[in-house]
């Protein structure tokens, strides 16, 4: 009965193709580098677009290599809420008109919106 017995392969465990005559998409490979000096290479299809910033092993943000000195150029600071009251108004007026409407609320004053 041994000898009638099928001998096969587990499905999935080998692949019965080979690599020949196969054309892999072109490809480019880009280095990143993060500020902890760690320097990561990941392929790309070529024609991809390539982002500036890839998250790094450690956590941190790694820049494109050769970009990292654009990161450290000086920007215009972001206009806070603030910044634009005080464009307005001083600090002396901003407290008058916080003590006039802390007087209202503690007199009961309720605004009528209707």
């Amino acid at each position: 009965m041994a000898e009638r017995s099928l001998r096969g392969m587990s499905i999935g465990a080998k692949s019965l193709e080979s690599d020949q005559n196969v054309d892999f998409a072109a490809r480019e490979e880009v280095a990143y580098i993060c500020p902890n000096g760690h320097r990561t290479i990941l392929p790309f299809a070529e024609g991809a677009e390539i982002p500036n910033e890839w998250e790094c092993h450690c956590g941190s943000v790694a820049r494109l290599e050769g970009e990292e000195g654009k990161a450290n150029e000086i920007s215009k600071p972001t206009r806070t809420h603030w910044d634009m009251l005080l464009e307005r108004r001083d600090e002396k007026e901003l407290a008058e008109l916080l003590e006039k409407r802390l007087q209202m609320h503690r007199d009961g004053w309720i605004p009528d919106y209707e």
